[in-house]
């Protein structure tokens, strides 16, 4: 099993340096950054089909969509508070060269 996510594999992965299907491997901020709301980009994606199968009855499990919702939507929110930080680290850092 691979750690890519799918419809059936959400909530599974077999590497432990996967977080919500996107690499933990250390890297540089701006690119760690872009790769992580690359990541954001696909969960949203997944839990929009999914969301869209469930609407039209075409998944036989609807907790795989909620999952896959969830999982977006508590992803958002730690990217968010992320960047929320970091705007409150820079913004301390400019009124200390104040």
């Amino acid at each position: 099993m691979s750690s890519t996510m799918s419809p059936s594999t959400v909530g599974e992965t077999t590497d432990a340096s996967a977080v919500n299907g996107m690499d933990a491997t250390p890297t540089t901020g701006a690119s760690s950054f872009g790769n992580v709301i690359d990541g954001l980009q696909a969960l949203q994606g997944q839990s929009q089909d999914l969301a869209v199968k469930a609407v039209t009855g075409s998944v036989d499990d609807v907790h795989t969509a909620t999952i896959a919702a969830t999982r977006a939507q508590v992803t958002l929110e730690l990217v968010a508070a992320v960047r929320n930080k970091g705007v409150d680290a820079f913004n301390e850092i400019m009124r200390m060269q104040a």
